[in-house]
């Protein structure tokens, strides 16, 4: 057996563990793992420091083929985005004999009080930084495992020019007497320091909605909403300039949003498309040209109870700048006008994924199709015309014939399946 032994955030290992360790033949760990069990160590007895995982797994290996005791020490819980699944990938989780410590995302929440049933949990050890971003952007309360070049400066970087004011936690050296540490700052500050290579993890906190509303069902904070596609009447719109719900319907299946995606919604009018890939856990950004309207937006996302960060501007002109924020998995794009094909070209090259557009003009189809395919995606789209019930007179219905719509969507080619979503 391999026998993996969480030392948690400070605690000494317990006696059993202590005698676990005294009869192992092989022992794995960080360097301060394996100094805090130095003396419970049998005499001869390797010790390897846990660096690169492949060359460790391979010294694993020799013992286990020889059948002689191998322990691997690893911080907090080592099932919890830790060593185990490297390990059960490798031997099989037969071999294993897990024996967990406290993980650091629930010791820091301890640390503040706060319960975790409803946080989200991401990591960017040796992860894409901007799965976290996005989910900060998109959750009230997530807890982010760091690591190299995406640790507290990185993520508050990205973070300082929210609308919506975070607050990051920074829990370093977790449990140790001397140097534990659990500091409040904003993005910006965090961004501004330099936190060594001491941080357990950050927490992103929306203070105003840490505390979870009611009771919670299913851990993480995120179960999806029980509809979408809803009607017009639940969003505030101006002469019915807003995507109809069929129009709505297919382009989120389209554009796919999930935790951990960026969306745009670009000529957002009412925001119901920004507003329902919010709703299923992306993040997003609505650029919308009249201060009416971008107020609109921001009023039903509030009404929703969820964040949209929301660009006052004409596009293409107006479109947030590279440098200002991370590009789009999916991009929506709805009115325009003579400007339509200008903004696609415009949003088309950033979309990670898919663009999809909404027009009512025919004679733009072919220029929109030329500017999605131009970027490299792969088009294709519909004619969406539909009649709803309508009463009449005398207690009788009829059909309402709805103004017909083309979408299109175009999808960046990809070789193989790609899984954008929140690291497992």
């Amino acid at each position: 057996m391999i026998t993996v032994i969480g030392t948690g955030t400070g605690a000494p290992l317990a006696p059993d563990a202590a005698a676990v360790v005294a009869g192992a033949a092989l022992v794995v760990g960080g360097r301060r793992h394996l100094a805090a069990v130095s003396g419970a160590m049998a005499e001869g007895a390797e010790r390897v420091v846990l660096g690169a995982l492949a060359p460790a797994l391979d010294t694993v290996e020799e013992y286990v083929v020889k059948e002689l005791p191998v322990v691997v020490l690893a911080s907090g819980d080592p099932g919890f985005f830790g060593i185990v699944r490297a390990l059960a990938e490798r031997f099989g989780a037969g071999r294993l004999d897990v024996r967990p410590g406290v993980s650091s995302v629930a010791t820091a929440f301890a640390r503040l009080g706060l319960t975790w049933d409803d946080a989200v949990i991401v990591s960017a050890h040796g992860r894409a930084l901007r799965t976290a971003v996005n989910v900060c952007r998109a959750r009230p309360k997530v807890a982010v495992l760091t690591g190299p070049g995406a640790g507290p400066a990185e993520l508050g970087a990205a973070l300082a020019d929210e609308p919506r004011a975070r607050v990051l936690v920074v829990a370093s050296a977790l449990g140790d007497p001397d140097l534990e540490r659990v500091e409040r700052v904003t993005p910006a500050e965090a961004a501004a320091r330099d936190w060594g290579d001491a941080v357990s993890v950050v927490l992103c906190l929306d203070e105003a909605r840490a505390l979870a509303p009611a009771p919670v069902t299913v851990g993480g904070g995120f179960t999806g909403p029980a509809q979408w596609a809803l009607v017009e009447g639940e969003f505030a719109h101006r002469d019915s300039m807003i995507t109809k719900l069929e129009v709505r319907a297919l382009a989120l299946a389209r554009l796919g949003p999930r935790l951990g995606d960026l969306v745009w919604d670009v000529g957002a009018g009412s925001g119901s498309v920004a507003v329902e890939c919010a709703r299923l856990g992306a993040a997003v950004v609505a650029v919308e040209k009249t201060a009416d309207g971008a107020e609109r937006v921001r009023a039903n996302a509030a009404a929703h109870g969820i964040d949209v960060r929301v660009v006052e501007g004409v596009a293409p002109g107006d479109l947030p700048a590279a440098s200002e924020l991370d590009d789009p998995d999916a991009v929506f794009i709805g009115g325009g006008g003579r400007e339509l094909p200008a903004i696609v070209a415009a949003c088309a090259p950033r979309a990670r994924r898919t663009v999809v557009v909404a027009m009512a003009a025919l004679d733009r189809v072919p220029a929109v199709r030329e500017a999605l395919t131009g970027a490299g995606l792969d088009c294709d789209g519909v004619l969406l015309q539909s009649s709803r019930l309508a009463p009449l007179p005398g207690e009788v219905t009829r059909l309402a014939a709805t103004n017909p719509v083309f979408l299109l969507w175009g999808t960046r080619p990809t070789t193989h399946p790609v899984s954008k979503g929140v690291a497992l």
